[in-house]
């Protein structure tokens, strides 16, 4: 028996790997991407607006020796998709792991006020640019009988949240395409997860009322705020070889708040 100490195969190593981050210029997204390039993975990071701001993130991933590439497209759009898969593939190589994260402002209202077209808007990011997402790199991933989708999901979904219905029924319906997707890939050794955070203080909750933070807080079992990287870590982990036999899975990652 070997007595070598050696770790040539770190758990959760992404070396050699390209990963695709939709909306990953900021927030729970950058964090994504700064997890998997901690892991050794290629990372495209994705922003549509905003340039600025993208372009510090890229420098700062860049600055903790991550290598990867800046690329604005828009992820609902098939052409840009298309286009930014081709980019991608091209600078860092095929795409091996996707992260349909890009999501468009949330804004809770009674279902009187909503109108057909925000619902859309929802679907449009939460169904219809998984949906591109997939079709644009899933040969790829069956030719080399590897691949990692991992949706970003809510657990508005299994809260069912008042006043927020647009976005819950755009969320439920990625639900069924992980699950559906799941099953349809597994033969080639493709795995699909969901990965669901709870309320997770980013800069677009800087203005949130304190008393909506106070009152989402008291109901989470473990007492204290979630942390992007901890959102970060789990696409990362889903996305890694020990996870090989996951698939199918919401995951929340939100203190137990949903089984309070």
């Amino acid at each position: 028996m070997s007595t070598s100490t050696s770790n040539e195969n770190p758990q959760f190593s992404l070396e050699g790997r390209v990963a695709l981050i939709t909306g990953s210029s900021k927030g729970l997204g950058k964090a994504m991407a700064m997890s998997l390039g901690r892991a050794g993975a290629k990372v495209a990071i994705n922003y549509m607006h905003g340039e600025e701001k993208a372009r510090q993130t890229f420098d700062e991933f860049q600055a903790l020796g991550h290598e990867g590439m800046l690329v604005r497209a828009n992820a609902i759009d098939k052409d840009d998709v298309d286009r930014m898969v081709r980019e991608v593939s091209a600078a860092l190589g095929p795409i091996d792991i996707v992260v349909p994260n890009a999501t468009p402002e949330q804004p809770q209202k009674p279902i009187e006020l909503y109108d057909w077209d925000f619902y859309q808007s929802m679907l449009d990011f939460f169904v219809k640019s998984p949906y591109l997402l997939v079709r644009a790199t899933v040969a790829h991933m069956k030719h080399q009988r590897w691949g990692r989708i991992v949706n970003i999901g809510s657990e508005v979904f299994q809260r069912g949240v008042p006043n927020f219905t647009a976005y819950v029924a755009a969320k439920g319906g990625q639900n069924g395409f992980t699950r559906s997707l799941a099953s349809e890939l597994a033969p080639w050794g493709i795995t699909v997860n969901m990965v669901s955070p709870g309320w997770i203080p980013v800069e677009r909750h800087e203005h949130d009322p304190q008393e909506a933070k106070d009152s989402y807080l008291a109901g989470v079992p473990m007492r204290r705020w979630g942390l992007p990287v901890e959102v970060g870590d789990t696409v990362t982990f889903l996305a890694s070889n020990e996870a090989a036999y996951i698939s199918g899975q919401n995951i929340c990652v939100n203190g137990a708040h949903t089984v309070a």
